[in-house]
């Protein structure tokens, strides 16, 4: 059921919205601009109903909020207004809402407004999901990846938490795909990659399809201690799929891991991290290849033994 947030100071009123999209909707009522920006950033909202008038922080300032905050601003917002003028709607529409709702309420012309939207965010969300997703295996994109990690990356750098990066590709890829055929390499690449994304699939994980047989993952809120350990258990599970190898490189398909754990700062960058993480996987390589190396937050390195 999709989620809709009702922001509006008047809980009488609040609550009149919400009779008439409950049976249709998950609907949250909130009576402060404050709470509405609060639920609005930690909450899947399909739709925002904003009351214009409101004590201290007006509709109009609050719907600007919004559309500041990366993690709001996809969010459509119709408003909610008795004030019927053709300034004050050109105002909300020019700072990104996408429609009015004019008091007294009419049940019917509400429902239909919210549908109309709500189904609007759903065709975008489906459209952008497909663009975003990796059609051989199913897991995010690199377009995916570019789009998001700076986000996250902006987001543990506010809550000061430990960022994770790792990259990791299949060992001896070529050697596969000459031996055993494309196609069958191709079935490698979703193997692995489904392995890898059911370890990686809390919501402070985030893992894709960086390019060909290379895989980037980032992990939010541990050490590095327990990233290594946790993509030791990633490393491991590939090689228990046991899907055999050409001889001459090693009797299974198995995959490197090089990784990166760093406190995000002003002076730090995603890219930075990303690069310190593929100079940990060269390294895995380097050691012999199926094996995990990581460096901490003060870059001292860890081996998997």
């Amino acid at each position: 059921m999709e989620k809709v947030l009702i922001v509006d100071d008047s809980p009488l009123q609040a609550m009149q919205l919400k009779s008439i999209l409950d049976s249709d909707y998950d609907v949250t009522c909130v009576h402060t601009p404050e709470m509405g920006l609060s639920y609005a950033s930690s909450g899947d909202y399909s739709l925002i109903l904003l009351d214009v008038v409101m004590p201290g922080m007006d509709g109009f300032m609050l719907l600007k909020k919004l559309q500041e905050e990366v993690f709001t601003q996809h969010i459509p917002v119709i408003l909610i207004t008795s004030l019927a003028d053709i300034e004050h709607e050109e105002r909300g529409l020019t700072l990104g809402a996408v429609d009015y709702i004019a008091k007294p309420f009419h049940p019917l012309i509400v429902k239909a407004r919210v549908n109309t939207h709500i189904k609007l965010y759903q065709y975008r969300k489906q459209v952008e999901d497909q663009s975003m997703t990796d059609q051989l295996t199913g897991v995010a994109n690199r377009r995916r990846h570019d789009s998001y990690s700076l986000l996250r990356w902006q987001e543990a750098m506010r809550l000061h938490v430990p960022f994770s990066v790792c990259m990791f590709d299949i060992d001896k890829f070529k050697v596969y795909n000459d031996t055993f055929g494309h196609p069958a390499g191709d079935k490698v690449i979703a193997g692995v990659a489904k392995t890898a994304a059911s370890y990686l699939q809390r919501s402070t994980d985030f893992f894709a399809r960086y390019g060909g047989e290379e895989f980037v993952a980032f992990l939010i809120g541990e050490d590095a201690v327990k990233a290594f350990d946790h993509l030791k258990k990633v490393r491991q599970a590939v090689e228990d799929l046991h899907i055999p190898h050409n001889p001459s490189v090693s009797q299974w398909v198995t995959i490197s891991i090089g990784g990166v754990t760093m406190i995000p700062q002003m002076k730090s960058s995603y890219d930075a991290c990303l690069k310190i993480a593929d100079t940990m996987l060269y390294d895995a390589k380097r050691y012999g290849r199926n094996r995990v190396v990581w460096a901490d937050e003060t870059m001292k390195q860890m081996l998997e033994k």
